[in-house]
């Protein structure tokens, strides 16, 4: 795939590679479009056999007579219908950009002026600029190629990648859809956004690959220092003795078996004058590798656990979004809770009983529910030190949210109506996409202990990602909105699919942003 990808303006690029124009499936050309389409070239294929305005379907040209802000070659991009029942919805340019993405890195072009905001903008309501980030987001994500690269050694050929260069065709002009086929300069505006939170998603993924024997607990805690120290945050991490001073004890019980030991990371964005204000906090499981502990995972059930720290990778990722893209006027606080759960003679067991820094007391049942201990961690240390103004927790929480909710839908928990309509609007923007599961407290009961206050996890289990999601809610303070979102089905691939590629997908990056921009 792609070195990289950057927007340039349109004199940058004025003698780009190749072009790239929508058509619905009509196969009407917009009148920009038409003027470019000098010796019928476009026209001609589009009467081919092959030549479709199918949504995804991509037909090439080949000009002869290549004028101003024309190309040698020409990619035309299907849009299906631009209206009625299965009308092209501006969240699918997304997975389109995927697809142009895959055809760009076959042809090796390296400048690249898209002219999509011209059809784009023929269609009543579509906002132009929302579509370009779209398509920004779709094409920096597919981008990605960690996998490809980072960890290959000497028995593995290198691949030439090219480094694509992306502009807004010109031509047009106008504000955000409705007729005109402009929009230039929204569209552009559009792609540098989508480019810059797909950068920070793939910062995310980049550090959920990393093997667990590279990205230990003070690696993530070294990663986050530099990229504070890179992008203006501030970040402090909480390690060693300091845990136990600060009665952290969830993190000092699951990370004890492992000589890499565990850390509570904090992040903080505060733009001036706004020190003295309630944060936003964002909070992630940060577990660096989870072989179950004592309750061992079987079989090929450790497969993958370097996974089990995506949502403090997310979290990372969101902050690198939200210091470098969305800029906001609020402050925003990250906790990132970082343990790799072991097994030697120092492990935490069952039977055993945590007191918290809150004084909740929890018996142990199993020591593989490992996540919601450290997780308790921040909610409890956020809620008493930062006085916040919500708390959102991401996690890699249950293997019962993916049987119940598949990889479509991240399982989201929270009782707060205002809270839950700014994290819906975020997902329509973003694409991340949730569904709301009960929080009652039948749910809360079924964690009590016979000797302590709660259990860490119900040996039955009944309603599982809810137990989950019972048990955080001991730790956040009465009045404090909280939601806990359980990413666990959501956040990587087993293959590729559209604008990603096998792997983590850095789930929670945008949907993060989005609702911190607001």
């Amino acid at each position: 795939m792609f070195q990289s990808v950057r927007v340039v303006s349109s004199r940058q690029n004025a003698k780009p590679d190749a072009i790239v124009v929508g058509v619905f499936a009509d196969k009407k050309l917009d009148p920009h479009t038409r003027a470019l389409d000098k010796d019928g070239a476009i026209a001609a294929a589009l009467a081919r056999k092959d030549g479709s305005g199918e949504f995804g379907k991509i037909t090439e040209a080949f000009p002869v007579k290549v004028v101003a802000g024309s190309a040698p070659r020409v990619i035309i991009v299907g849009l299906g219908k631009a209206s009625g029942e299965g009308a092209l919805k501006v969240g699918q340019l997304r997975s389109l950009a995927g697809t142009i993405g895959r055809r760009l890195a076959a042809t090796k072009d390296s400048r690249i002026a898209l002219h999509l905001h011209h059809a784009l903008g023929e269609v009543k309501g579509l906002d132009v600029e929302m579509a370009g980030r779209c398509i920004g987001e779709g094409l920096g994500l597919i981008a990605w190629n960690f996998l490809g690269t980072r960890f290959r050694g000497s028995a593995t050929p290198k691949k030439e990648r090219t480094s694509l260069s992306v502009s807004a065709g010109s031509g047009g002009s106008g504000g955000s859809g409705g007729g005109g086929g402009g929009g230039g300069a929204e569209f552009e505006r559009g792609l540098a956004t989508g480019l810059g939170l797909a950068q920070s998603a793939n910062l995310a993924r980049d550090l959920s690959e990393t093997p667990p024997n590279v990205a230990t607990p003070a690696y993530i805690a070294d990663m986050a220092r530099k990229m504070a120290r890179q992008v203006g945050l501030k970040c402090t991490v909480i390690e060693g003795a300091a845990l136990e001073r600060e009665k952290l004890t969830g993190l000092v019980n699951v990370g004890k078996a492992s000589e890499n030991k565990p850390c509570l990371i904090r992040l903080e964005w505060t733009p001036r004058g706004k020190a003295a204000s309630k944060p936003i906090v964002l909070v992630g499981k940060t577990m660096t590798y989870d072989t179950g502990g004592l309750s061992l995972k079987i079989s090929n059930g450790m497969v993958g656990m370097k996974r089990d720290k995506d949502g403090g990778c997310a979290v990372l990722g969101a902050m690198h979004a939200i210091a470098t893209v969305v800029q906001p006027n609020k402050r925003v606080v990250a906790y990132l809770a970082a343990a790799e759960n072991s097994v030697s003679d120092e492990a935490y067991r069952p039977d055993d009983v945590i007191t918290y820094r809150n004084g909740v007391t929890v018996e142990v049942t199993n020591t593989d529910a490992e996540g919601r201990l450290v997780l308790a961690d921040a909610l409890i240390y956020t809620c008493e030190k930062d006085n916040p103004a919500c708390v959102i927790d991401l996690a890699t929480l249950t293997g019962g949210v993916v049987t119940a909710l598949g990889s479509t839908f991240a399982g989201m928990f929270c009782e707060d109506d205002a809270l839950r309509d700014r994290l819906a609007r975020a997902m329509e923007t973003s694409g991340e996409r949730w569904w709301r599961l009960p929080m009652d407290p039948e749910y809360r009961d079924m964690m009590k202990s016979p000797i302590a206050d709660i259990l860490n996890s119900n040996p039955n289990r009944k309603a599982h990602p809810i137990q989950g999601a019972a048990f955080l809610s001991f730790f956040v303070k009465s009045g404090v909105p909280w939601a806990h979102l359980d990413i666990a089905g959501v956040h990587m691939h087993e293959s590729d699919n559209g604008c990603f590629s096998k792997g983590s997908n850095g789930w929670g990056v945008r949907l993060l942003a989005d609702f911190v921009g607001q």
